[in-house]
C-alpha cells in the first residue's frame, strides 16, 4: 500500500470516514480517474481554480459534521458565475465544522454506482449498479466477489436489468466499456488491499461516458 494512501487513512480515521477532497485523492493514487477539482479553504482559492478549467462547476461542503452532503443542502450543481460561487462559499461557511469547499468540474454520461463492502461472510462484494434518481425504486444491481476480472465485469454489466443504457440506447453514445472495466477491475484491488481498514466504499455517481469513467462522489468509512 502506498504510504500516501496509507496517511489519509490514519488521518481520518478519528472522524471514522474520508472527507471527500481527501477519498478523491486517495482514488487518484490508486489509479482511478476523478474530476479536476480544488479543495478551497478561501473563496480565492475557489475562484481562482474557476479561472483554470471554466463554468459551470459543482460545489460541496467539507465538513468532518457532515457525512450526507445533499440532504442539508451542502451540493450545489450547475454554478455558472461568481456571485453564486460566492454565495455558496459563504453559506457553506456557516455549516458546523467548516473545512472548506470543494470544488469541481461538470461531468457528463450515464450515472452508474460501484460499490464495495466488506461481508462478513464472504470477505470484500463489489457492487455495480445504475444510479440516477430511480435508483431506489429499481434497485438495478449486480454483485461480484472481489477480485474482478474482466469476465467478472462483463457478467456483473450484462446482469443489469438497463444494461442497454450502457451500450447505447435509441441512438446515444455507449459508454467507453474498456474504461469501466478498468476501472471496475482497479476498484476491487484497492478494496482488496483496504479489507482490513475499511467497512465500505461508496462511489456514487460514477460517470461513463463515451470517453470515461470518472468517480464524481465518494465516501469511505472505516472500521472502528
Amino acid at each position: 500500500m502506498k504510504k500516501e494512501i496509507k496517511a489519509i487513512l490514519s488521518t481520518s480515521r478519528e472522524i471514522g470516514w474520508v472527507l471527500e477532497p481527501e477519498a478523491k485523492r486517495l482514488f487518484h493514487l490508486a489509479g482511478l480517474d476523478i474530476p479536476k477539482f480544488t479543495w478551497a479553504t478561501e473563496l480565492g482559492e475557489a475562484t481562482r481554480f474557476v479561472r483554470e478549467i471554466g463554468y459551470p462547476v459543482v460545489a460541496k461542503i467539507v465538513s468532518s459534521k457532515v457525512l450526507h452532503k445533499s440532504e442539508v443542502g451542502g451540493v450545489v450543481v450547475g454554478i455558472d458565475n461568481d456571485v453564486t460561487l460566492k454565495e455558496t462559499f459563504h453559506r457553506f461557511s456557516n455549516f458546523e465544522k467548516f473545512s472548506g469547499m470543494l470544488v469541481e468540474e461538470m461531468l457528463s454520461g450515464v450515472e452508474l454506482i460501484v460499490g464495495g463492502k466488506i461481508d462478513y461472510q464472504f470477505g470484500p462484494v463489489v457492487l455495480l449498479g445504475i444510479g440516477g434518481k430511480g435508483v431506489e425504486i429499481y434497485r438495478d444491481i449486480s454483485l461480484r466477489m472481489a477480485p474482478l476480472d474482466y469476465r467478472d465485469v462483463d457478467y456483473m454489466v450484462k446482469g443489469l436489468k438497463a444494461h442497454q443504457l450502457l451500450f447505447g440506447y435509441r441512438g446515444s453514445e455507449p459508454v467507453n466499456l474498456e474504461a469501466l472495466t478498468r476501472m471496475l477491475v482497479t476498484f476491487s484491488e484497492l478494496l482488496m488491499e483496504l479489507e482490513g481498514l475499511i467497512e465500505s466504499i461508496d462511489l456514487n455517481p460514477v460517470m461513463c461516458s463515451s470517453k470515461q469513467c470518472i468517480v464524481a462522489d465518494a465516501r469511505i468509512m472505516l472500521k472502528l
